[in-house]
């Protein structure tokens, strides 16, 4: 499939580092919120599970250790570098994959859960739906896909005062820089909350919930229907 010359080529945009990938790893309650995720998402034993661009791996780590079976999945060697160290010291079998939204391996109707944290607005909207559409496949009927990225919950008229926001947000709360914040809005995919729903209802989920929060962050909970129920 990626050998098609106009398909989209996620590698040329993961640009991440090992430095800048530490920057990942310095919250120390990551595994408490992880945690505290999938226990809302009621993640059980024997669970198969997916976290697309995994990142350093907490949540993948929480899971296999609450008895799924977990693949991570990351398109940046630094990240899973990181994810392979962390869930090795914690004693966890999570499988890793180099891959990304558009080009991870799966079986049609194979996983109970996928997860995607901060991670779709790496691509453009044609290219969110083709990855959407892809996860929708992977999913079971009736299994779930969990959703956070950086969206736009404003209409584009506050877009100058939304950003500015987002900027003093991030750089109290998250440490980056405003260089960090301008460069994302500069060169990177993220959309209007609007467009998201929509796009992630015409590819077939039904929206459990919509939370809208963090300013520019939005979280989204989304099942697949089961044809059966």
């Amino acid at each position: 499939m990626l050998a098609r010359d106009w398909y989209y080529n996620e590698r040329n945009r993961m640009g991440i580092e090992p430095a800048v990938a530490s920057i990942y790893d310095s919250h120390d309650d990551a595994d408490l919120r992880a945690r505290a995720a999938l226990k809302m998402l009621g993640v059980q034993r024997g669970w198969r599970i997916a976290d697309i661009g995994c990142g350093n791996g907490v949540l993948a780590t929480e899971a296999a250790l609450m008895g799924a079976e977990v693949d991570a999945i990351d398109i940046s060697p630094a990240m899973l570098a990181l994810a392979e160290i962390y869930a090795r010291d914690r004693k966890a079998p999570v499988r890793t994959q180099s891959a990304g939204l558009l080009s991870f391996a799966y079986r049609p109707e194979s996983y109970d859960l996928i997860v995607s944290e901060f991670t779709l607005h790496h691509l453009p909207d044609f290219w969110k739906v083709v990855a959407m559409s892809r996860i929708f496949r992977a999913l079971k009927p009736g299994a779930s896909f969990y959703l956070r990225d950086i969206v736009y919950a404003s209409m584009p008229d506050a877009v100058e005062r939304d950003v500015e926001q987002w900027a003093e947000f991030q750089i109290k709360n998250h440490d980056f820089s405003r260089e960090g914040v301008v460069t994302h809005m500069r060169d990177e995919y993220s959309t209007f909350g609007w467009v998201m729903e929509r796009m992630l209802s015409d590819v077939g989920f039904t929206l459990v919930s919509a939370d809208y929060h963090a300013p520019m962050h939005g979280t989204y909970l989304l099942r697949k229907p089961n044809p059966s129920t």
